[in-house]
This record gives C-alpha cells, sequence and structure tokens, in this order.
C-alpha cells in the first residue's frame, strides 16, 4: 500500500512540474475572459512606470507590474488627421494601414472584427465607450453595450458628453443621444441634449460624469451582474486622455505648473512645415509654445491621466470583486502618441515617437505568469487582436494580418519582425531598424473643399539614434560618417513600401502618393 502512494504521489508531482512547463494558449481550461482597455492619444510615457515621467499612473503602473509589458509597440500611421480612427480599425481587424478601406472609418464585411471572432466561438461580447467606424461593423461585432459615444454627436467636452445606449439594429440615431447630468439631489440622471447646445470644453465636474468615469461605471456594473456561463471579451475604449484635456480639481490640483519638467524634445515651434501644421490639434495652444505654455499642456495632459488611472483601478477592483479576475486577461493599449510641447508640436498627426506612434502594450491578470516582464520586440497595434486569439486558442481569421506576440511572451523567439515602417498622409514616411530610425518628409499638394489643391510639407530628411536619443533631438542624416547608413536605409524603406503595398492605389480616396513627391 506505501509503494502504491509512493507511485501515485511521483505521477502527482510529474503531472505538475509538466503543467507550469505548458505554455500560455496550450493549457486545457476554461476560456478566458478578455478585457481589452484602449485608451486615445495615450502615449507610451504617459504611464509612469514606462516612461519614467512624473505622471502619477499607480493602478496602470501595477497592471505592468503584474503582467508584461512590450517596450517598443507603435501605431503603423494613418491616412486621416484622426489617426485614431485607423488605429482603432487595425485594433479591431488586424490589419495594417495600407489594408483598412481607406482611412480606416468603415471595416469591410471581409474583415472579421476581433468582437465577430470572439462571438462566434461563443463568447459574449461587450463594447463600452468610443466607437469611430461604421455602425454595421458595431451591431456584428458585440451582442450587447452601453454609453457608446462617437457616433455623430459630440460636444469637444469630457463633461457633456453625449451617449446612446446600446442599439440592436446599429442606427444610433442622433436623436437618441442623451447626456448624463446631476439631478438636484445629486444622482445621475440621463438629460437630452439641447438645441443650443455649443461645442468645446464649458462643462465641470458640477454639471455630470467625467466620460472616464461612465465607461468606467459601466465596465465595473457588468463585472458586478455577469452571470452567463459563457466567457466575455469586453472592449473598454475610454476617450481620455484625448483633449479636451479636462479633469476634476482634486487631479489637477496634483500637478503644479512650475513644477512640471519639459521633455528633452520640447521646443518652441517645430522647425519646419511637416505637411500638416494647421489643423485642430496644433490650434489648442498659441505659437510659439513657450515653457509656460508647454507646462500648462502637459500638466493638464498628466491630470487627465491620473483621474483615467484611477478609473482603471476601479474597474480592475471590480473585476477581482466579481471573481473574474483569475480567468481574465487584461490588455492596456493606447491607440497613438500625443506631442504636448514636443518638437513644437501638440497633435499627433506626426511620426515621431512619443509624438505619434509609441504607445503603451500590456498583458496583465493572474493568466500572465512570467510578472514584469519587459520585451522591446518591435510591434504594431495590429498585433494585439492574433495575439489575443493566440492566447485564448481561438484560431484568427485569413485576414488578419498582425503577428502573434504570444511566442515572444512564451519566450520561444526574441523578435516576430526586425523593422517597423510607418505613414502619415502623403507627407512623412519612416523606417526603424535596430537602433536608428529614418524619418522623410516631402512637399505634396493637398486638397480641401475649403481651398481646393495646394500645397504642403518640406523635403526634410531625419536620421536619429533612437537607442541614445529616444526623444529624437538631434538630426545625423547630414554627418559624413552616416552617409552609407542614410543610403542604406533609404533603399531598404523602398523596398518595404513595395511590400507592404504603400501605394495611394490601395488607399481608398487618397489623391496623392508620398512616392510621386519623394
Amino acid at each position: 500500500m506505501t509503494k502504491f502512494f509512493y507511485t501515485i504521489r511521483n505521477i502527482i508531482t510529474l503531472f505538475i512540474v509538466l503543467s507550469n512547463t505548458i505554455s500560455y494558449g496550450q493549457k486545457k481550461r476554461t476560456k478566458p475572459n478578455v478585457l481589452v482597455i484602449y485608451t486615445d492619444d495615450h502615449r507610451y510615457s504617459g504611464i509612469h512606470a514606462l516612461g519614467g515621467m512624473d505622471v502619477q499612473t499607480p493602478n496602470m503602473d501595477a497592471l505592468a507590474k503584474n503582467g508584461v509589458v512590450f517596450t517598443k509597440t507603435y501605431l503603423m500611421g494613418a491616412f486621416t488627421g484622426a489617426t485614431c480612427v485607423a488605429s482603432r480599425a487595425m485594433l479591431l481587424t488586424g490589419t495594417n494601414v495600407f489594408q483598412l478601406q481607406g482611412a480606416g472609418h468603415t471595416i469591410p464585411e471581409k474583415n472579421t472584427t476581433i468582437g465577430e471572432t470572439f462571438k462566434n466561438v461563443g463568447y459574449n461580447t461587450h463594447i463600452i465607450g468610443k466607437w469611430h467606424q461604421d455602425g454595421a461593423s458595431l451591431k456584428r461585432s458585440f451582442t450587447s453595450g452601453d454609453k457608446i459615444m462617437g457616433k455623430g454627436v459630440y460636444l469637444v467636452d469630457h463633461f457633456r458628453m453625449p451617449f446612446y445606449d446600446w442599439d440592436k439594429a446599429g442606427e444610433f440615431k442622433k436623436e437618441d443621444a442623451y447626456l448624463l447630468v446631476y439631478d438636484e439631489q445629486g444622482k445621475i440622471v440621463k438629460a437630452p441634449i439641447p438645441n443650443d447646445a455649443q461645442r468645446g470644453p464649458t462643462g465641470t465636474e458640477k454639471n455630470g460624469p467625467h466620460t472616464s468615469e461612465v465607461f468606467a461605471n459601466e465596465a465595473a456594473s457588468y463585472f458586478k451582474s455577469y452571470k452567463s456561463k459563457k466567457p466575455f471579451l469586453m472592449y473598454l475604449a475610454f476617450h481620455a486622455p484625448h483633449d479636451p484635456r479636462q479633469a476634476p480639481q482634486a487631479f489637477k490640483d496634483l500637478y503644479d505648473i512650475d513644477n512640471i519638467q519639459l521633455p528633452p524634445s520640447y521646443m518652441v515651434q517645430h522647425p519646419f512645415d511637416n505637411g500638416h501644421m494647421f489643423l485642430r490639434d496644433e490650434q489648442l495652444a498659441p505659437w510659439p509654445r513657450t515653457p509656460l505654455v508647454a507646462k500648462k499642456q502637459i500638466a493638464d495632459y498628466y491630470a487627465i491621466i491620473t483621474h483615467l488611472d484611477a478609473q482603471i483601478g476601479k474597474v480592475i477592483t471590480a473585476l477581482k470583486e466579481s471573481g473574474q479576475y483569475e480567468n481574465t486577461l487584461i490588455v492596456l493599449s493606447g491607440d497613438s502618441g500625443l506631442a504636448v510641447g514636443n518638437h513644437g508640436l501638440m497633435g499627433k498627426q506626426n511620426i515621431y515617437d512619443e509624438d505619434g506612434v509609441h504607445v503603451p502594450l500590456i498583458f496583465s491578470g493572474n493568466l500572465i505568469h512570467n510578472k514584469g516582464t519587459r520585451y522591446d520586440a518591435f510591434s504594431y497595434i495590429h498585433d494585439i487582436y492574433p495575439t489575443i486569439c493566440d492566447f485564448t486558442n481561438v484560431k484568427a481569421p485569413n485576414t488578419v494580418s498582425g503577428k502573434s506576440l504570444l511566442p515572444i511572451i512564451n519566450n520561444e523567439v526574441t523578435a516576430i519582425r526586425d523593422y517597423t515602417y510607418h505613414a502619415y498622409r502623403q507627407f512623412q514616411r519612416a523606417y526603424r531598424k535596430g537602433d536608428y530610425k529614418l524619418i522623410e518628409y516631402v512637399r505634396a499638394k493637398d486638397f480641401s473643399k475649403k481651398d481646393g489643391e495646394t500645397e504642403a510639407g518640406s523635403k526634410v530628411t531625419q536620421l536619429f539614434h533612437i537607442k541614445t536619443d529616444p526623444w529624437e533631438t538631434q538630426n545625423l542624416s547630414f554627418f559624413p560618417e552616416h552617409r552609407a547608413l542614410l543610403t542604406l536605409m533609404r533603399n531598404e524603406m523602398k523596398v518595404k513600401a513595395m511590400e507592404l503595398g504603400d501605394k495611394k492605389e490601395n488607399i481608398k480616396g487618397e489623391k496623392y502618393d508620398f512616392w510621386d513627391f519623394y
């Protein structure tokens, strides 16, 4: 009998050892839930634990500590000033910027969204927050949702944001939008949008709840009331820290403008016309971007991020209290960078790292075992979709062209690509390989209904050694010792452009091609 129990004990021990060596995505267990938290205009350095800046983000720092971080994740680019349109289309379809339908406003039926994919294998798919694509793709992607924003009614105010209840028909008619306000008893109630409502950040925390609070409350409520035996995929799309950079006063008080540290790439003015210098984002602050102007913008940016962080903390707490945390993969990513004074810019209509394309990417939660690990492998936002599929043993559709990062998380490989390529409209292209990054600008034709055909931009070359100059402050392109490298990277960039299909014929609605002006 003793020998029998000894044998059984050895078998159990061996089983435990083998179980612990099985990689993510290979374990036979209950299908994991998935929580995708997508933030808006949130650059990589906008999380303290990632960039080391003075912004306070204890809850996002905790996600990084309890998960794995990809330190070189990027937005590939955009063919619209509203770069979040392209970014969200790439996240939702797992395809690159040249495979989108035009700028990304519409997701064709041939592209199975991540919501559709998980719905088709038995998940409840739920959306809360911002949607920037067409109604038909919204309808087919989710089984439910709440507090949808971004469907044609927008007051440019986090405290006066028009919302929609979930519409199974996917119509989201303008007359169905409403505001959330405080009544005389301080309760949150629905209110119609006044016919004379003015656009602009005129609301305060006395008017109604901030968008971040609304979305976080809805997510918490969903977790607390979740009774289904099916797993869920939640797409929680915050509007913060997108401008207007509003936050409750208590969070604004955390940042004294006089004590704000300007980043190394701060400039009073961008040194040349990059092709898109006078759109709405750049008009949020006056020229020149004096130190005081830049510090004020950064203080407001940090305040809305810290407020967002507090709401994310509420979401994670509710997830834990519901008992779902143990079996939920949490994914946190931003949709683009943001300049906020870097290089004399305010917006994200560029392909500098922090100013436009470098975003945080964290996979976190109880299901992540190698917590605290950081990977410096090149990755894109459109790699998130196939990674989630791989992690949960859900087959990604063949329309997905992004690459799964799971082999990196499983320490099977150290990289899935050896370069990144970026595009912004017909004005800018970038190629990153190894420690160097090449950015090429052109003077090109442009068109608007107001001005007709015009010209904008400058023919400029920039070469940065990103490893020693991550804020892209020293242009090396004109130094003789870099002449051979510059030629090599230019030639390689042209080859990659052809491989990726970087031409106007592949972008529906594009009138002009970068390469015609290069």
